[in-house]
């Protein structure tokens, strides 16, 4: 029976799995994502997960026929690498993968994705969707991948649908990572949460620790916070599904997707407080079809399931194609 490989390479997490035709996982492995010092010890890590995953497979590497591979970005596609990750920390330049995969696995077939890509691919694949739809991931950062009239839009590089570094926020907005401003990453990107939190912030009561700006906050404590009645966390909470609504709505306009599937670590800890927020105001920002909007994602594994599904199918996600 061939085997098959998916690669999800996150900002927090490295993820690799081993499956059969139909898509069947018979072998996994995670593990957290190095921070650095260099890209080659990121691949280094992704090279290690890929052999642990064969290995709870039962099968060689050697034996796998194909692979796909979705990461953060930005991709050159032409040399198979990520290219000084915004979501890493500086300094870490160049990840290579495709070129060390196909030494390992020794096989040409290796599709490299932008990791939402990846997980549109894959929600066409195992999520019975037909139509055009988007794939978006509320996670360390945001990002989105297409299939739009049965193609995965890779775009350029395979770095289409940076839908997270859209401006939802014109003017003086946030920093994003990436050097711009007002975009939806800089705003709704779990990383940058806790900054927003605090720039928000207006002296009010609340148990988050936003006037100490070296106390420990994560996008989960915010979320916690409105869970637990947090006036002032609930606050934020609404301006960040107000930002989502718009991020959405951008991509709508852009893809006519017939289903809008939400998935990263965010939506999955706090699936209505992030998707009914965005039900309720599309409407109200959208000029065309307002699309179905469903949860994605809920075992953390759609990047990898999705990179499992490439490389079964040659990059479409096409069910017959597999």
């Amino acid at each position: 029976m061939p085997a098959y490989l998916g690669v999800d390479l996150g900002a927090t997490t490295i993820r690799a799995a081993v499956g059969d035709r139909a898509g069947r996982v018979s072998g996994a492995h995670r593990s957290r994502t190095p921070r650095g010092p260099t890209g080659v010890a990121v691949t280094e890590a992704v090279l290690d997960g890929v052999r642990e995953a064969c290995a709870d497979a039962g099968v060689a590497p050697a034996a796998v026929v194909g692979a796909g591979v979705g990461a953060i970005g930005p991709l050159d596609r032409d040399a198979g690498d990520v290219v000084d990750p915004s979501n890493l920390p500086a300094g870490v330049g160049r990840v290579p993968l495709v070129g060390p995969l196909r030494t390992l696995l020794s096989t040409d077939r290796i599709t490299l994705h932008n990791d939402a890509t990846a997980g549109a691919i894959g929600e066409r694949f195992f999520g019975d969707s037909t139509g055009n739809l988007v794939y978006l991931t509320l996670s360390t950062g945001v990002g989105a991948g297409a299939v739009v009239d049965g193609h995965a839009l890779d775009g350029w590089q395979g770095n289409a649908a940076e839908i997270g570094h859209v401006t939802v926020d014109p003017g003086d907005g946030r920093a994003c990572g990436c050097g711009g401003r007002g975009h939806w990453e800089a705003y709704c990107g779990g990383a940058n949460v806790p900054g927003y939190a605090r720039d928000l912030y207006d002296g009010e009561p609340t148990a988050l620790p936003v006037a100490e700006a070296d106390a420990r906050l994560d996008a989960a404590d915010v979320f916690d916070a409105d869970a637990a009645g947090d006036d002032f966390a609930t606050r934020v909470v609404d301006r960040l599904g107000r930002w989502n609504a718009l991020g959405v709505a951008a991509a709508v306009h852009a893809f006519a997707p017939q289903v809008v599937a939400v998935g990263g670590g965010i939506t999955r800890n706090n699936p209505e407080r992030v998707l009914g927020p965005i039900r309720e105001r599309l409407p109200e920002h959208v000029a065309t079809t307002v699309p179905e909007v469903r949860l994605a994602d809920e075992d953390g594994d759609a990047v990898v399931k999705g990179a499992l599904a490439s490389a079964i199918t040659g990059g479409t996600g096409d069910p017959a194609d597999r």
